[in-house]
């Protein structure tokens, strides 16, 4: 079996575990425009625990997806690894890898111990790495910021104690808990990071464009880059970014008629997998149509939508309105 650092130089760019984003239709999308490892949304090991119907729907795969990555998150180490055990059986080959989110800042995990108030309680960790890397068959990551409070970088140490847990590789997000999405991610913990541990290291925030993820590999050593907010609305960001790191010419972006057309198709991809689902599709249309000449009209009526004909006629009106019909 290849090591995972063998694994990772074939899968150098990835799609984040996005909450709420990235279902199997976003991932279907982000993976034929080259995205090469996708993560479902964040998978709570204590709903799995409870049969949580809404969360094995998360586990769900997308049509062209040969494998998957799937990251779940929680503070308890036994339900941890029995749901690492569990997921190994049930996704079976198609499960590349388990990464453990330390990292969310969002308030709802933080005050359950869950996230990165993990990075406060690094002993708790360590044994949680331990306890799901024990439990899986398939590689074992984690994912963490800079630091819980802003000014007090604990990534570097962090990184050595997981590594010692047993985790195969690290994600690393350029910045604090306390500052959520704020501010510019700083590239230099990656670096940091790299040079104080043997694993690989995976860098993430602020991965925009083609040229931002080259100079992010380059800059920091990182072995792969994860793409987040930068895909929503944009599943092309893969293709640019494939063609930075291979060396080719960047491809044509997507015209405005393109966009409009690939949300169109976005949100009947989503009603034909669960109708439940195209609610989603108020943010993401809104995202697609994000600068476009007639996006605030757009949104107002893309936020009303209830229906895929509602949603239809919200794509219709703004197609004409960018023909100048």
């Amino acid at each position: 079996m290849p090591s995972y650092r063998e694994f990772l130089r074939s899968h150098r760019v990835m799609l984040a575990p996005l909450a709420g984003v990235s279902d199997r239709v976003m991932r279907q999308l982000c993976i034929e425009q080259g995205a090469q490892l996708t993560f479902t949304e964040m998978v709570s090991a204590k709903g799995l625990s409870h049969g949580n119907e809404r969360t094995e729907d998360l586990l769900e795969m997308a049509p062209n997806e040969d494998i998957v990555g799937v990251q779940i998150f929680g503070h308890e180490p036994e339900v941890m690894a029995g749901q690492a055990s569990r997921l190994c059986e049930t996704v079976g080959e198609k499960l590349a890898v388990i990464d453990i989110n330390m990292g969310c800042p969002v308030r709802k995990l933080v005050t359950k111990g869950d996230g990165s108030a993990l990075m406060k309680s690094p002993e708790l960790a360590e044994r949680i790495v331990s306890a799901v890397v024990a439990a899986s068959s398939v590689p074992v990551t984690v994912k963490f910021r800079r630091g819980y409070e802003i000014d007090n970088e604990t990534a570097p140490e962090f990184a050595r104690r997981m590594e010692q847990a047993g985790a195969c590789a690290v994600t690393v997000h350029g910045r604090y808990a306390a500052q959520m999405y704020h501010g510019q991610a700083d590239w230099g913990v990656i670096e940091r990071v790299v040079r104080s541990v043997s694993i690989p290291v995976v860098g993430n925030g602020d991965v925009v464009s083609g040229a931002s993820a080259l100079a992010m590999m380059e800059q920091t050593g990182c072995e792969a880059v994860l793409v987040a907010r930068a895909a929503r609305g944009n599943p092309w960001v893969f293709a640019e970014i494939r063609a930075a790191l291979e060396g080719r010419p960047a491809p044509e972006g997507p015209t405005p008629l393109q966009r409009v057309e690939m949300a169109r198709r976005h949100a009947h991809l989503l009603y034909e997998w669960e109708p439940r689902a195209l609610v989603r599709m108020r943010k993401q249309g809104s995202w697609y149509c994000k600068g476009l000449d007639g996006a605030s009209a757009a949104r107002g009526m893309l936020n009303a939508c209830k229906t895929i004909e509602e949603y239809d006629l919200a794509f219709d009106q703004l197609e004409q309105h960018l023909k100048g019909c």
